[in-house]
């Protein structure tokens, strides 16, 4: 890989809920890149630089309840490097920032209406919109992010009995990751049966958050089980595929740092942008990826 990563942010405006979101973009550029801090993270990109080559496929990435984009950063920096456009968008009322509609049946409502919102405003976009697959998207979700990626590919969710909320697949989406999923709200046996897109579904040994059940539904549910391929990271917790944060962040007290003891973030998440890539490569591009041996199947 011989690119350098461009970055730059942009405004999506929901009209529905009269609100704007941020999303971070990282792509392709072939501008030399320098170390840029944003909060207390450093990213080695050059900013508001032009996109090179395409049209490449998009990757969304949809962060965590109470999350934070930036969380996924070194898996978005190394899809952009390796040539796709990778939007990171900032869920509104359900960021670190601003929890106001965590854990609410707006939120669920909310969640896949944004993917769909960023990918119409990255189309539309005259510099960004001519180097786009428009109809070749993935979308990365985790924990929560996991639920608004299978809302997006179709999965009708229910916020309880007799409750169904509104769904609809979008055609765009031809891949999804899954990393510790929230499916809680598909549990009816014909919930995933619109979800026909290639999955690969990563479940942490040991998550406490979204036990390996919430996996196991996505296996049980979709209508074709050999277009999901599954793996157990060993030894890993739900903030494992979180990536690895600065030294001053990783203290006992701040939950999304820790993770079992023994297990090494860093060399998994090496491991992890093969895997995503191989995945990505094989789903949108047509090539063969190299994943096997690296985790236990589900």
């Amino acid at each position: 890989m011989n690119r350098f990563v461009g970055c730059r942010r942009l405004v999506v405006r929901d009209a529905m809920k009269d609100l704007s979101f941020p999303v971070l973009l990282m792509y392709p550029t072939r501008a030399p890149a320098g170390v840029v801090s944003m909060g207390p993270y450093t990213l080695e990109v050059s900013l508001d630089a032009p996109v090179h080559g395409g049209p490449s496929p998009l990757v969304v990435v949809s962060h965590g309840g109470g999350g934070t984009p930036l969380a996924y950063r070194t898996l978005a920096h190394h899809l952009a490097q390796s040539g796709y456009l990778v939007a990171m968008p900032e869920h509104p009322g359900d960021n670190r920032q601003d929890r106001s509609l965590s854990e609410t049946v707006e939120n669920l409502e909310n969640r896949p209406r944004h993917i769909r919102l960023t990918l119409d405003a990255l189309g539309s976009d005259a510099e960004i919109g001519p180097h786009l697959q428009r109809d070749s998207v993935a979308i990365v979700g985790h924990s929560m992010g996991g639920y608004t990626a299978l809302a997006v590919a179709g999965a009708q969710p229910w916020a309880g009995l007799g409750k169904r909320l509104p769904a609809a697949r979008d055609p765009r989406v031809k891949a999804l990751v899954l990393m510790s999923p929230a499916t809680s709200w598909f549990v009816p046996s014909d919930a995933l049966q619109d979800v026909t897109v290639p999955i690969l579904l990563l479940a942490a040994e040991h998550d406490r958050i979204t036990p390996r059940w919430q996996a196991q539904l996505v296996l049980d549910l979709v209508p074709d089980r050999a277009q999901v391929t599954c793996e157990v990271v060993e030894n890993a917790g739900h903030f494992s595929f979180l990536s690895p944060f600065p030294p001053p962040m990783q203290s006992p007290g701040f939950l999304p740092a820790t993770d079992p003891p023994g297990f090494d973030r860093e060399a998994f998440h090496r491991r992890l942008e093969r895997d995503v890539l191989g995945f990505l490569d094989a789903s949108l591009r047509e090539l063969t990826p190299d994943r096997a041996g690296r985790h236990a199947p589900c």
